[in-house]
């Protein structure tokens, strides 16, 4: 077999390997959920954590929810899936997908502090 035809088989092996094993949208709403849960204690002061997990028991975590479902766009193609943001109107880039693994940029980071922030003033 000459090299071209090695290189394309691999390729299509590759390809046939990223369309199988694309995360779904519920995995990475699964994965941005907890970050969010995470960025929301980071955000508490240590004497307010015992208050986060009574909250998060008692309300079912119907903020954080209401967060993923409202601001939350998954994008799935065929090789990868692309984790977006709205807020304010605009879409950012939070994450990416493929092979079974999900990725989000520190951006998600820098949301959450605008966002909080924002929602601080209000």
């Amino acid at each position: 077999m000459s090299k071209k035809r090695i290189f394309a088989l691999l390729l299509i092996v590759i390809m046939l390997a990223a369309i199988l094993t694309n995360p779904s949208k519920e995995e990475h709403e699964k994965i941005v959920r907890a970050k969010a849960e995470q960025l929301l204690k980071s955000q508490l002061h240590a004497k307010d954590q015992a208050f986060f997990g009574l909250g998060m028991q008692l309300f079912g975590n119907k903020l954080v929810d209401d967060f993923v479902k409202n601001s939350i766009v998954v994008e799935n193609y065929y090789l990868f899936s692309l984790t977006k943001i709205k807020w304010q109107g605009t879409e950012q880039i939070i994450g990416g997908g493929a092979f079974k693994q999900i990725w989000l940029s520190p951006k998600i980071d820098e949301k959450a502090d605008e966002i909080i922030a924002a929602l601080k003033k209000v």
